[in-house]
């Protein structure tokens, strides 16, 4: 199973990981505000995560990394 880590404290929320999952199991953690002020993103269901890239692939500041 491939796991996705987010950064929280880079996470600047563009949403652009939440965007282009093909799952749609990304999205802002509206809970938590991170070191910059911003919501981070965070996986809603890792078990349906396919480790396909592509969040990591769309995010602009690379805060997004995949490891089996």
């Amino acid at each position: 199973m491939v796991r996705v880590n987010i950064d929280d404290n880079l996470c600047k929320g563009c949403e652009m990981c939440v965007i282009s999952c093909p799952r749609k199991i990304i999205e802002l953690n509206k809970s938590k505000i991170n070191a910059k002020g911003y919501h981070p993103a965070h996986i809603t269901d890792p078990q349906k995560c396919t480790g396909c890239g592509s969040c990591a692939v769309m995010c602009p500041d690379v805060v997004i990394t995949l490891e089996d």
